[in-house]
């Protein structure tokens, strides 16, 4: 096995490791070899790693909505007129003192 060494640790972050390590009955030590573990390998059955598309899959499977199922079309209004470009005649302005 190899050995690591990690220097300038925040206090309260080594404080916390210690009180989780004793409430588990564990060393320090094995509390931190247990703790890089599971961040390290906790990825492969992480939401993060199985992507976008299969996270929207799983939602729309868990809504109870059927794969190709149909979605309400909202009411259409008849379209509105189009904007005229047509350019009209100038008006002049006459400026008043």
């Amino acid at each position: 096995m190899a050995s690591l060494t990690i220097r300038n640790i925040d206090e309260q972050v080594k404080s916390r490791l210690r009180v989780n390590a004793a409430i588990k009955g564990v060393s320090m030590e094995e509390e931190v070899r247990q703790v890089l573990t599971r961040a390290v390998l906790a990825p492969a059955n992480d939401a993060n790693a199985r992507g976008l598309a299969t996270l929207i899959r799983e939602r729309i499977n868990a809504s109870g909505a059927a794969p190709g199922f149909d979605l309400e079309i909202a009411p259409r209004e008849p379209a509105r007129e189009p904007p005229s470009f047509v350019e009209s005649p100038r008006r002049t302005r006459t400026r008043t003192k």
